[in-house]
């Protein structure tokens, strides 16, 4: 398939792997850090084509996985309403709270629907006005302007039974979490192609400057990644610690200019709590304050509430790169895609589920073994 095909060559990923192995004096560690770049490298086999001393760790850009329990459980509260209609992505729904899953609760009555865009909530809303339209708003920058519009079209249409829940979190914040913490190994990293194409790449410069540790703005297709991993390991060998955009075909310094405007209209800087990872300041997005009669935290006074994670789960540990799925005790026998302890192993994105869904139930060392 054309624009696809080409970035999935076997004989130029050759060829990049062969100057990834000529140029590599050490071992060197690079965090992908979203989600859908982790199921491309899995799904494709990158990582153990790359060079031994080459280790790729997953980062924290799945944003179902990171969504807080807390946030769950407040979900779980809202739609718990009798006259209330949740609406939200398909993948919300299998996330675990700490009692129970959006399916569980429609599976109990609660009238929890999915959609394909969050505009389809207006639709919904004038169909039913009255009922209480609620949208779980969760994602990083990526899908932060449809949900903008959706409360920026509600406020000036007038459709005051729409509200939304908030969740959003960024990905600047939550690298300089993961370079601040006492346990980061993580020495570069593959930057977030979709992201960077709404907001541009400028804020990644003042990360590069402060932490001297290569950023390479990079796509999702297999030669992307083993591209952006090249330019890395380029920099790591040299001593650079520069900011580089791999992904030129899709991203570019500035990003999005309207998408920005809608999204700064609508949204204000918060902190915001990431699942597994704690409370990381400025990292995430609120309603500003004349958009807070759509503000479904407001509006059904869930700030409060009391959660429990599994004990068993290392989602957090996945999550900042410190661990892998399969260091896990639970993963692929109590934490299962059916059965899941965490976000991880649901999420279309998350390391966990990539791991599972692609047989890597085994460690490196002990496929090498068993072949």
């Amino acid at each position: 398939m054309k624009y696809v095909d080409e970035y999935r060559n076997h004989k130029v990923a050759k060829k990049v792997v062969d100057e990834i192995r000529r140029i590599q004096t050490r071992p060197w560690v690079i965090m992908e850090v979203c989600g859908g770049q982790t199921h491309s490298i899995v799904k494709h086999g990158l990582d153990y084509l790359l060079p031994e001393g080459i280790e790729l760790v997953h980062g924290p850009g799945c944003p179902v996985c990171v969504t807080s329990l807390e946030m769950i459980d407040k979900a779980h509260a809202i739609a718990r309403h009798p006259d209330v209609i949740f609406c939200s992505f398909g993948d919300m729904l299998r996330v675990p709270g700490s009692q129970a899953d959006l399916f569980t609760l429609k599976s109990q009555g609660a009238d929890v629907r999915v959609v394909y865009s969050p505009l389809d909530c207006l639709k919904i809303a004038r169909a039913n006005p009255e009922k209480k339209i609620v949208f779980f708003a969760i994602g990083f920058e990526t899908t932060a302007p449809a949900n903008a519009m959706l409360v920026w079209r509600a406020k000036n249409e007038g459709l005051k039974n729409v509200s939304i829940l908030v969740s959003h979190v960024l990905v600047p914040p939550s690298i300089a979490a993961i370079l601040q913490s006492p346990q980061n190994r993580v020495q570069a990293f593959l930057g977030p192609g979709h992201v960077c194409a709404i907001m541009g790449y400028r804020e990644y410069e003042p990360l590069v400057a402060r932490y001297k540790v290569p950023i390479v703005i990079t796509g999702f297709e297999p030669l992307d990644l083993l591209e952006g991993t090249l330019y890395t390991v380029r920099q790591l060998e040299s001593g650079r610690a520069d900011l580089e955009n791999q992904y030129v075909r899709a991203v570019n310094r500035e990003g999005n200019k309207p998408a920005q405007k809608l999204i700064w209209q609508v949204f204000d800087i918060c902190d915001r709590k990431w699942r597994g990872v704690g409370s990381i300041p400025k990292s995430g997005y609120k309603l500003r304050y004349e958009f807070r009669d759509h503000d479904a935290e407001r509006l059904f006074e869930v700030e409060e509430i009391d959660t429990k994670e599994s004990q068993l789960c290392i989602s957090g540990q996945i999550l900042r790169g410190i661990k892998k799925p399969h260091d896990c005790p639970a993963f692929g026998k109590e934490c299962t895609p059916q059965q899941p302890l965490g976000a991880t192993m649901v999420s279309a994105e998350g390391a966990c589920a990539a791991y599972y869904a692609y047989g890597r139930h085994l460690k490196r060392e002990d496929l090498v073994q068993v072949a």
